[in-house]
């Protein structure tokens, strides 16, 4: 098992500390402790959403993003967007892909299409997307749509900051590729952001590790004995 540890601190310039009501950077600090499986950092993400002051918090425009497959591969492998964005899925291979997601972030199937061409999907509530090739069982990628813009993702020696977070209560989330969403929703906490705040710990020393590899748009294994044709 990983251990995981949040440590959260909020900072605001000198001459603000007087306001309670100015924006200031949510800083954070994942330490992992050694384990047979150790998380992979750089794609945790945090987000923070509003409990009490909704109308403080502006509420992120969906946009037009990009997922593309090229070399059997999905770019980027990590996408975060505001709920209602459109997410093309251009095929920059030069043979077919059957990009789909089973997951309850959003539902979908695109079916066969060629090199070159095109599919669109809008990303129409939250939620955490898991896409995959139902011909290339190697390919993968994650859409996590938010209805908030105070995210963020930490770096490769788990750090990570929101800035412009007003002060206020919020609900903390947290997500970690390769863990299990129910063990996910147990970090999942109410936070305090005020200046001079004291630091947060969220304690996630038995998140457990995913088992065993997806299974294709079916619900069935990969056949990878029979090999790919293209």
């Amino acid at each position: 098992m990983a251990a995981v540890l949040f440590a959260i601190s909020g900072a605001v310039p000198a001459c603000a500390q007087e306001s309670t009501t100015v924006p200031m950077d949510v800083t954070g600090h994942v330490d992992q402790s050694e384990g047979k499986s150790a998380l992979n950092l750089s794609s945790l993400v945090v987000w923070l959403k509003p409990m009490d002051h909704a109308e403080d918090v502006p509420v992120p425009l969906p946009g037009r993003y990009t997922l593309a497959q090229k070399k059997k591969m999905f770019s980027p492998h990590l996408l975060i967007i505001p709920v209602g964005s459109t997410v093309s899925f251009p095929n920059h291979d030069p043979f077919f892909h059957n990009v789909f997601s089973l997951f309850n972030g959003k539902r979908f199937d695109l079916g066969l299409y060629e090199a070159g061409s095109t599919r669109d999907v809008v990303f129409s509530r939250e939620g955490v997307s898991y896409i995959f090739c139902n011909i290339h069982p190697q390919m993968s990628a994650v859409v996590l749509s938010l209805s908030t813009p105070l995210h963020a993702i930490a770096n490769t020696s788990g750090r990570f900051g929101i800035h412009a977070v007003p002060p206020g209560e919020y609900e903390l989330h947290v997500w970690i590729e390769g863990a299990p969403q129910e063990a996910l929703d147990r970090l999942t906490r109410r936070v305090r952001v005020h200046t001079g705040m004291a630091e947060i710990a969220v304690d996630a020393l038995n998140l457990p590790q995913a088992e065993g590899e997806h299974l294709n748009k079916f619900g069935k294994p990969y056949d990878r004995e029979a090999g790919q044709v293209y």
